[in-house]
């Protein structure tokens, strides 16, 4: 028997996984940028070597045999961890560079976020920024993301998380609602008012305080309102054009305090249990993580840890 030397597969196996995954000659030598009769003759000389059939060829696709899906199966990881060893070496050399992808709530990446992204932008020129902005909690795994940022209090214990910065629930209203129906002293002056509330579900709204000096009793107060909202912007605008009283994450509140077109309301009571109390960065455990995203990560709590 011929003996064969292994050393000279490499490339016909690498190729037979592309074949695998893309399903079609042609696909397959589009992506490893090759003639499709040199994607065939690879194919062929590598059945050869092995001396069985790894490819069921008909007019319209490509399936691999019994014996195609084994090697298959154990050349994949193989094959990815050699992939990542390689880039992980390119990606220490020279500048960082590469796409990092974000999902991020909406409220913050629009009004916290995005404000600043052109600064990490012009920091490093050679990452792409890919921002999906959205309150919906994604799969970071399945989906593709690199990182997220978490308004939440219970995260995947399968990722990593470091605290971004610390957050907390504010009551604000415009001064013309203020002006129009009297400025609250404790909470159960809320009674009175209209508030602008996130619905949970079919209870009734309610909201629960604790001083800020202190103490371990809290009060719970029984709102209404005629509007509510799942999104904390739109209960802000709401708030804007003097709908009412809301309740908002600091975060999402701190551009209109600051202009005075609202205006914190019970100052001296904090609430309890409204908000998570913090934000976030999480990203999907692994051995090796892109230095593009490693530095996107430093830069983020750079900028928000305890700012």
């Amino acid at each position: 028997m011929k003996e064969i030397k292994t050393d000279a597969l490499w490339v016909h196996l690498h190729w037979l996984t592309v074949l695998a995954e893309l399903g079609s000659f042609t696909r397959a030598a589009e992506r490893l940028d090759v003639s499709k009769a040199a994607m065939s003759q690879k194919i062929k000389e590598l059945e050869e070597m092995a001396g069985v059939s790894l490819v069921q060829r008909t007019t319209r696709s490509v399936r691999l045999t019994s014996a195609g899906e084994k090697l298959v199966d154990e050349l994949r990881d193989p094959f990815a961890r050699i992939a990542q060893s390689f880039f992980s070496v390119r990606d220490e050399a020279g500048p960082v560079r590469g796409l990092v992808r974000v999902s991020a709530p909406v409220a913050f990446a629009r009004q916290q976020l995005v404000p600043i992204i052109g600064d990490f932008l012009r920091e490093y020129p050679q990452v792409r920024l890919q921002l999906d902005v959205t309150d919906r909690l994604v799969s970071l795994g399945s989906e593709g993301f690199d990182l997220a940022i978490r308004h939440s209090q219970t995260l995947p214990e399968t990722h990593v998380a470091l605290p971004l910065c610390e957050t907390r629930a504010l009551l604000v209203a415009s001064p013309a609602y203020l002006a129009q129906n009297g400025v609250p002293q404790v909470p159960e002056s809320l009674q009175q008012h209209n508030c602008l509330y996130y619905p949970r579900g079919l209870e009734s709204p309610q909201w629960r305080f604790r001083p800020v000096s202190g103490g371990s009793e809290s009060v719970q107060v029984k709102i209404q309102g005629n509007f509510a909202t799942n999104n904390s912007e739109s209960i802000r605008d709401a708030a804007l054009q003097g709908l009412g009283i809301a309740m908002l994450p600091d975060f999402s509140a701190a551009a209109s305090l600051a202009a005075g077109t609202l205006q914190q309301v019970l100052p001296q009571w904090q609430t309890v249990d409204a908000f998570a109390d913090r934000l976030w960065v999480v990203r999907p455990y692994a051995a090796q993580v892109p230095r593009a995203v490693t530095t996107f990560i430093h830069w983020l709590r750079a900028r928000f840890v305890d700012g």
